[in-house]
């Protein structure tokens, strides 16, 4: 029975993914700041928890220093929008330190104890396939996440530690919940959670959902960077009507 350790498993994704994957037989790791979810999903057979903020480098690294999971789910993030009239260079450093540096928190804790076999996925966003209006944060954080994965699958190969990114598109979370725009084809999270860890239990090098929105973007992301550009403002000034 492997052992799977997720991060920001209090709410959303990360939660719907720890409760499937228990339900699936797995040892789960929940980790979050919300001690009262925390104490809830402990309530679930094979589900045990870790409280600590992954913003915090020390806490990240001490408290996944002890762990030994075969499968790391870095999924911990937020959401803010910018508002380019009142421009806040403070929101930007919120955003990258719980989306990017959480992350690299996370691993920088994991990786000396993780094992030839295991797997490191990290959940990064289709937003960062196009210029999205007011995304200027929330995407910048994402496509560095992205990054990030690819080129650690390729330096982690030789120790046989497979490294899997997962981009979802919109899924029903209590992020989403809060937004004020159309989210097209999005879907709930039980479906969302349901591809996350068919993916995850796959060979796939990149897990993209919901599938027809996903092709649709990666298409639209390889064209010319004016046409993208064009695209995103139909889109904002569309939303602005």
């Amino acid at each position: 029975m492997k052992t799977i350790l997720i991060t920001g498993a209090t709410s959303g994704i990360g939660k719907a993914l720890a409760t499937l994957c228990a339900s699936r037989g797995y040892h789960v790791i929940a980790c979050g700041r919300n001690e009262k979810v925390l104490k809830d999903l402990e309530k679930i057979q094979n589900v045990k928890t870790l409280k600590f903020d992954v913003t915090d480098i020390q806490q990240s690294q001490s408290i996944l220093g002890n762990v030994k999971p075969d499968i790391a789910v870095l999924n911990a993030g937020v959401c803010e929008y910018v508002d380019v009239e009142n421009f806040e260079a403070e929101m930007f450093q919120r955003v990258f330190s719980a989306n990017f540096f959480g992350i690299v928190n996370s691993i920088s804790g994991l990786l000396p104890n993780m094992r030839s076999g295991s797997q490191i996925v990290v959940v990064d966003s289709l937003a960062r396939l196009l210029p999205f209006t007011r995304s200027q944060a929330y995407g910048a954080s994402k496509a560095a996440v992205h990054y990030l994965t690819k080129s650690l699958e390729v330096d982690l190969a030789k120790k046989n530690i497979r490294v899997q990114s997962v981009s979802p598109g919109f899924v029903e979370t209590p992020l989403t919940d809060k937004n004020d725009f159309e989210m097209p084809t999005k879907i709930t999270v039980e479906e969302a959670v349901e591809d996350m860890l068919d993916g995850i239990e796959s060979s796939k090098s990149s897990i993209y959902f919901p599938m027809g929105f996903s092709l649709l973007l990666r298409f639209l992301s390889i064209l010319p960077s004016k046409i993208k550009v064009a695209l995103s403002k139909k889109i904002k000034n569309k939303a602005e009507v």
